[in-house]
């Protein structure tokens, strides 16, 4: 007899997972899924296997805030290396450009000042490696076959932009930006500003919309927990207007 698919309770509300290195949003997705046996879950916007944070995750009704959430503000902690630029925009890329051979660091004066040119409102060209869609195909299926097509130049904001470390080797910026903000292709586009090239060696995001990874739950930490379904925040919680205004009686929430 076939054994029957295992569907998990029906649970509404809101985790918020700091996603470990080395697993795709969706994989730590599944997993927080499991160790809260719930049936539905979804996520707000995804990132990076290499990059860790906040992953927004939503179970039951409160799968409905997903579309609205990926119109929200985020923040990150980012990373640059200097003196390479690799083909994805990060450390896991092959390395397609490399700074003069006289290059040794950066100067603090100099990164300030072009931090400055990327403040406010700017134009990114998206990265070959990303999910944006060409006749019905990813982007990054065609960059996996050496394929690089012709992408428009998108606007987006970048709210604020904070040098936090830097040693000349490497610098550790704040980011906050609007949505479809590419971490990756801002540093590569502050290492050609700079021109020596750069990439992202770590990527952390910190806050998406009203939610902060300071409220998050590591992955081990929360399977490890007798009563992981403590950690979520209720739909009465959410805070003031991001569930959906428009419910009915058949529908509610």
């Amino acid at each position: 007899m076939r054994a029957s698919k295992r569907r998990g309770e029906a649970i509404d509300g809101v985790l918020l997972l700091d996603k470990p290195e080395g697993l795709s949003s969706n994989h730590a997705l599944q997993r927080a899924k499991r160790a809260l046996d719930a049936r539905k879950a979804g996520h707000t916007g995804t990132l990076d296997p290499f990059a860790t944070g906040l992953l927004v995750c939503c179970l039951g009704r409160a799968t409905k805030i997903c579309g609205p959430m990926l119109d929200a503000d985020k923040c990150y902690e980012a990373t640059l290396r200097f003196g390479e630029e690799t083909d994805s925009g990060d450390l896991t890329g092959n390395v397609v450009a490399r700074a003069p051979a006289d290059f040794s660091a950066v100067e603090r004066s100099e990164l300030e000042q072009v931090l400055a040119q990327f403040r406010g409102e700017i134009e990114q060209v998206p990265p070959m490696y990303s999910a944006l869609k060409r006749d019905g195909k990813p982007l990054y299926e065609y960059a996996r076959q050496g394929i690089e097509l012709e992408r428009p130049a998108r606007r987006v904001t970048i709210h604020e932009l904070e040098l936090l470390a830097f040693d000349g080797a490497s610098a550790r910026v704040r980011v906050a930006c609007s949505k479809g903000t590419y971490i990756r292709t801002l540093a590569q586009d502050i290492g050609r500003r700079l021109g020596c090239g750069a990439h992202l060696s770590a990527l952390r995001r910190t806050r998406v919309g009203p939610f902060d990874l300071d409220d998050a739950v590591g992955l081990e930490a929360l399977q490890a927990m007798d009563n992981p379904r403590q950690t979520l925040i209720s739909l009465h919680d959410l805070p003031a207007g991001l569930m959906p205004a428009s419910t009915t009686q058949k529908d509610p929430l």
